[in-house]
């Protein structure tokens, strides 16, 4: 019987490029792979399902559907916080499908599977940094293809990748996460977004493009963090130009309040909400982490809120594959 654990980090989602159907290309996630925090899980081939989790039941599920195979019993080793703007449901959705192929001797095309797990049908973001880590920018889907509906489930490709640059390794993401009510997701996530692109201002859209390519990538292919920094800061709050009727404000409360007081710390650059949040994310180096860590514990204390606070280095590669045999495979 083979044993197959399969790990992945954590991804940030800085934004998107255009939410408008008055331009050609809709979505077009900017994102970041981190190292910390993990999702974990261990897979056997079996006859059935066997898990203790009801999330892993339904990926699971899907995954001996798309593979064709008798069945699997997994374990949730690790787990990220669940809807809080970290990319839990795709990082979940594909480490179980991919531990599930390996148990059965089978090598997973994660692209190509993703849809049929449900993931990848707005931004590409969390399916390429699972597939390779680093900073990327996918080129979202055709706006011909898509109203204010989204598509079928399934009914999509995931979008290619159309920039990718491993991030310099001494950078640290200071990772702040309230304990706050979760982010949207499923229903309650369509529904907003239907209203989001319904409104949005593609004017935002043409702003946004000319970050994108004069600062952002400049800056993160020369690995120049104020630079890099400062560009996603302004992604991110012109993405909450888009989202400020849906979640009350260019933030999220209390996600609002910690970007603010993170704002004045000088060794943090780049401070944004990540995804729905309330995750709220900066990016410093390594000689300045403790003074940013030290940054948010107090303005978690000051806002009155409990948290988990976490200084990740970025993701320099993809998921990490273990069998029974010891063969590690990036």
């Amino acid at each position: 019987m083979t044993t197959a654990t399969v790990s992945a980090g954590a991804r940030l989602h800085v934004g998107f490029q255009n939410l408008s159907l008055a331009r050609e290309r809709l979505y077009g996630g900017i994102g970041v792979g981190l190292a910390e925090p993990r999702v974990t899980v261990t897979a056997e081939p079996a006859a059935d399902i066997t898990t203790d989790d009801p999330l892993v039941d339904r990926y699971a599920r899907r995954a001996i559907d798309v593979l064709e195979v008798s069945g699997v019993a997994v374990t949730l080793e690790e787990s990220l916080p669940r809807h809080v703007g970290l990319g839990s449901g795709t990082q979940l959705a594909l480490t179980v499908l991919m531990a599930t192929a390996r148990a059965h001797g089978l090598e997973p095309r994660v692209r190509e599977h993703a849809p049929a797990m449900g993931r990848g049908g707005r931004s590409g973001g969390g399916v390429a940094t699972f597939e390779d880590g680093g900073f990327v920018v996918d080129a979202g889907h055709p706006t011909n293809r898509f109203t204010t509906e989204p598509p079928a489930e399934g009914d999509w490709t995931v979008p290619p990748v159309v920039a990718r640059h491993d991030l310099p390794a001494e950078w640290r993401f200071l990772v702040v996460v309230p304990d706050a009510d979760p982010g949207r997701s499923g229903d309650d996530e369509d529904e907003s977004m239907r209203a989001v692109v319904e409104r949005a201002d593609p004017a935002v859209a043409d702003e946004i493009a000319g970050v994108v390519t004069r600062k952002l990538l400049p800056a993160a292919a020369a690995g120049r963090l104020e630079a890099f920094g400062e560009a996603i800061a302004e992604i991110g709050r012109k993405n909450g130009v888009w989202y400020a009727d849906a979640q009350g404000g260019v933030f999220r409360p209390p996600a609002g309040a910690l970007v603010e007081s993170l704002e004045d710390c000088p060794v943090l650059s780049g401070v944004g909400q990540s995804s729905w949040g309330p995750a709220v994310y900066g990016v410093t180096d390594v000689d300045h982490a403790a003074e940013a860590e030290a940054a948010a514990r107090d303005a978690l204390a000051e806002r009155g809120l409990e948290g988990r606070v976490v200084l990740a280095e970025p993701a320099q590669r993809g998921a990490r594959v273990r069998t029974a045999d010891d063969r590690t495979q990036a």
